[in-house]
């Protein structure tokens, strides 16, 4: 017979109020939304995310000052997405595994739930979050050229067109970040180390560029027939949206031939199956 002692370590049960699950999921989105921004981690978690944001936030400046000097806007809120393209993909690569491969890497969530969390609830959380986070990247800028449009009229007359113009910005920054975010975050839940998933999301936007080039040659030749250049830009996912852009806001800096509408269609199946793969991953992420 053992002279077992039972020590009392104080613990005891949770008597807080239990709130429902979609608190539990407004939370992670809150916290992840933070974390792709560095809030609330240490200095050396800031410095990318804000590096990058910063910069986008520089062209914006740029541009805005170089309008007040000339009287006339040089790049529009359709265009400055485009513009900075290559900063939110290295936003998004950044980002990315740091709100998902970090989770699969260690195998613990950074917060504490009193209900369940389901792992589509985990999955969609995640997914609005890095949207949401290369939204406000380029928000933030467009509204740094809204104020420096709309305070550089003659008349009040002239912010109205001004505001219908900036609304269109942000309506197709929301088209770039849900394609973006919906990419870059199926890629980065498939690889639990974060520089490697970073290295793969830089890969997967850049790769299929030389694809376009080849197919759209630009006024060359044309392997693929008009109509192969015609579709040639939706192998690409920046030059897919470039796409949707043109067709919905009746631009005309791509020839689309007649497949605008097709453009539009890819987009949203591409985030769809995006989607759809990104809940099997998790169905099947095994702790």
């Amino acid at each position: 017979m053992t002279n077992g002692v039972i020590h009392d370590l104080g613990y005891q049960r949770y008597t807080g109020q239990r709130l429902d699950r979609g608190y539990a999921v407004r939370s992670l989105y809150w916290h992840s939304l933070r974390s792709a921004f560095g809030i609330g981690r240490g200095a050396k978690a800031k410095v990318f995310p804000w590096l990058v944001t910063g910069l986008v936030a520089a062209v914006a400046i740029v541009v805005t000052a170089i309008r007040a000097v000339l009287g006339e806007p040089v790049l529009g809120y359709l265009a400055f997405p485009d513009a900075v393209f290559m900063l939110l993909v290295l936003f998004c690569a950044v980002a990315a595994p740091e709100l998902v491969s970090r989770d699969l890497h260690s195998g613990v969530l950074p917060l504490y739930f009193s209900r369940p969390l389901r792992r589509t609830d985990y999955a969609f959380a995640k997914l609005a979050a890095l949207v949401t986070a290369v939204w406000l990247v380029l928000a933030g800028s467009l509204l740094v050229m809204f104020l420096g449009g709309a305070f550089g009229t003659d008349r009040i007359g002239e912010v109205w067109p001004e505001l219908g113009d900036f609304a269109r910005g942000l309506g197709y920054a929301a088209i770039t970040a849900t394609v973006f975010g919906a990419l870059a975050i199926l890629a980065a839940s498939l690889i639990a180390r974060r520089t490697v998933a970073a290295g793969v999301i830089v890969a997967l936007f850049l790769a299929t560029m030389p694809v376009v080039g080849v197919l759209d040659p630009g006024g060359g030749h044309l392997p693929a027939g008009e109509a192969g250049r015609h579709l040639a830009r939706m192998v690409n996912p920046s030059t897919l949206v470039h796409g949707v852009r043109d067709w919905l806001f009746h631009r005309d800096t791509l020839e689309l031939g007649g497949f605008g509408p097709l453009y539009l269609v890819v987009a949203v199946g591409l985030v769809g199956l995006t989607v759809g793969l990104l809940l099997l991953r998790y169905r099947r992420v095994s702790r």
